[in-house]
């Protein structure tokens, strides 16, 4: 397993959760590629999306099928700018690389925000710290795991 990956699940038993990470067999770096290889509808996909807030990082958990609405993220969080982080602004903050984001394992906390409408399924999978690397688990196991808040983000 990727050492991304390991860190990962090494975090989900610290939190407690229930998932174990899987890996595919084919990259997962969006929502529709996981849900293709998973067999599940793509609103269950919790993407994991870092965003550039007035300069710190912002972890939006949202569902595969919506888009974040970052003007809507901005005054939530109350930053004066809400943008999509580099590359290097992503692993420089979550240590993984984009399209394999996982919502926890990071070197330090980020704040984090969870898509209300992830509740609507009773499984959701996250990324695992890796591209080929997804983890089962649910809408309230993902508030609990990252201390996130539930919004809507779409």
């Amino acid at each position: 397993m990727h050492p991304n990956a390991e860190r990962v699940a090494r975090a989900l038993e610290e939190q407690g959760a229930t998932g174990k990470i899987v890996e595919l067999p084919d990259s997962a770096r969006t929502a529709q590629a996981a849900a293709n290889q998973l067999g599940c509808a793509v609103g269950a996909i919790a993407n994991s999306l870092v965003f550039d807030a007035d300069g710190a990082p912002l972890l939006v958990l949202t569902s595969g099928a919506h888009r974040v609405d970052t003007a809507k993220v901005a005054a939530l969080v109350g930053a004066e700018k809400v943008s999509r982080a580099t590359p290097e602004f992503v692993r420089d903050a979550t240590g993984q690389p984009i399209g394999g984001v996982a919502p926890l394992g990071h070197p330090a906390p980020i704040r984090t925000l969870v898509d209300v409408w992830l509740d609507e399924h009773g499984e959701v999978w996250a990324a695992g710290g890796h591209p080929h690397t997804v983890f089962p688990t649910s809408y309230g196991e993902l508030l609990k795991i990252t201390g996130g808040t539930p919004a809507e983000v779409g």
